[in-house]
């Protein structure tokens, strides 16, 4: 047994070197385990960033930023919820698990647990923070073809639950790097607006305290080789038009300090001149409060699309649905409801995005279980989403993806072992070499390695 196991690793090994000819990976990548650290050359390199140039090249679309693993088409990015927690992970359950109305602790007769969520993920309740949780989300996402995550983020301070929020991007990102995947930031910046009426003592001037979030940015993310560049200057979304710094000379003073100025995205269309571009969302504002139709959701898409033609920089949207939970667990009216039409919302979303030929194209969203906007695997609808998105990159890419739909329940078998296996260290170095293998394309190889400890020769 123990030779096979040793056979194993060693194939693990030589197969993740061997894939370091096509694409390296850059400095710094993570992986704990010493023996799975060598390996980590395998992995798909981390898409590396341009350098700053001296002045903005025109126009923004640039091969470098749709990248040179995929040639031809938008990056797909995830909009990325950071902000679960969970009492086996941080003591207490979060705010958008129970909305102060669900009760966690309890469990059904179906073994699940009350959440503030109309779909149950197929891990259970989670914590944003839990390393194994966030490995497991970048080995679903790197399977399915999705290029990288846009983290809806709150600013670095320690008010409210900014500070968990913070902390869980902090630890996304890393994981997000391992798996040689893209990031960026949708910056909350109501945020400064809420310590400010709530008399936070870290923050006492809006612009003064929005300086300092662009420095934190360039500081901890902006510079990395895997950020979202365009012509070399990090792409900043930001949440709303925007909702609170309003005019173009907040913004001139917010990157006044800054190497390199963001290109600035704000939500449903270009209200200060400082913004270059924009994003689409779910229209729910047009729902009245009730059904969305789709025809309506065609019509807002077409006149954003028609709008954002002649722009450098675009970004598109697609969204499976939206069935937000706020009313059932009373905290204010539903923003309405968008049928997902078993799976046929996303498929269409997603065709006309593409018709739209953006550069990057936000799926909305990751894992918004509040909204009900979430394509991560859950009890009720299982792989469906990322099924549909492989077989998408699939024909896009024309051949040489390493995936298929089978392997997308890969990593649920590693994070559920990881749990079972916590104190052996054994185990964990298999399994870490598992990890290894998908990041290198090599689910053949992960099965083998999760077979043997199927077995429970990591015990002998």
């Amino acid at each position: 047994m123990r030779i096979r196991l040793f056979l194993t690793l060693c194939l693990t090994l030589a197969l993740a070197g061997c894939a370091a000819s096509h694409d390296g990976p850059a400095n710094g990548e993570r992986l704990t385990a010493e023996t799975a650290a060598h390996a980590t050359q395998g992995v798909e390199a981390r898409p590396t960033g341009q350098p700053a140039p001296e002045a903005t090249p025109s126009p923004l679309k640039l091969e470098a930023l749709r990248g040179e693993t995929n040639p031809g088409r938008p990056l797909i990015m995830v909009h990325y919820m950071p902000w679960y927690q969970s009492r086996e992970y941080s003591a207490a359950w979060g705010w958008h698990w129970t909305m102060n109305h669900f009760n966690p602790n309890e469990v059904n007769e179906e073994g699940r647990r009350p959440i503030a969520s109309h779909t149950y993920p197929l891990t259970g309740p989670y914590d944003s923070s839990d390393p194994h949780l966030l490995e497991y989300q970048a080995m679903l996402m790197k399977i399915s073809g999705i290029d990288g995550v846009i983290v809806d983020w709150y600013g670095f301070e320690s008010f409210w639950d900014y500070g968990k929020i913070n902390a869980s991007t902090h630890r996304l990102f890393d994981h997000i790097q391992d798996a040689g995947l893209r990031f960026a930031v949708t910056y909350e910046d109501r945020t400064v607006q809420n310590m400010l009426e709530n008399g936070h003592p870290n923050v006492r001037d809006a612009r003064t305290h929005g300086g300092e979030v662009m420095q934190y940015l360039q500081e901890h993310w902006f510079l990395e080789d895997a950020y979202l560049k365009a012509a070399g200057r990090p792409v900043l979304f930001v949440f709303g038009n925007p909702p609170y710094f309003s005019s173009d000379q907040d913004w001139s003073t917010l990157f006044s300090g800054l190497k390199v100025q963001p290109l600035l995205v704000t939500q449903d269309g270009r209200l200060v001149s400082a913004a270059e571009s924009s994003f689409p969302w779910p229209p729910m504002h047009l729902s009245g409060g009730g059904d969305l139709p789709i025809a309506v959701v065609e019509r807002y898409l077409d006149a954003f699309y028609a709008g954002a033609s002649g722009w450098d920089f675009t970004v598109a949207a697609a969204f499976p649905g939206f069935h937000d939970i706020y009313a059932e667990a009373g905290v204010g009216p539903s923003y309405g409801f968008l049928d997902a039409n078993d799976g046929g919302t996303l498929a269409f979303t997603l065709a006309r995005a593409l018709e739209s030929d953006p550069d990057v194209i936000q799926i909305v969203t990751w894992n918004d279980y509040g909204e009900g906007t979430n394509i991560e695997p859950t009890v009720e609808y299982g792989y469906a989403y990322l099924e549909m998105i492989q077989r998408e990159i699939i024909r896009l890419d024309g051949g040489g993806f390493p995936f298929t739909p089978e392997d997308l329940a890969i990593p649920l078998r590693i994070f559920e072992w990881r749990a079972a296996v916590e104190g052996s260290p054994q185990a964990n170095a298999l399994l870490d070499n598992a990890v290894t293998a998908v990041l290198a394309g090599r689910t053949d190889l992960a099965a083998m390695i999760l077979e043997e400890i199927d077995r429970g020769d990591w015990e002998q």
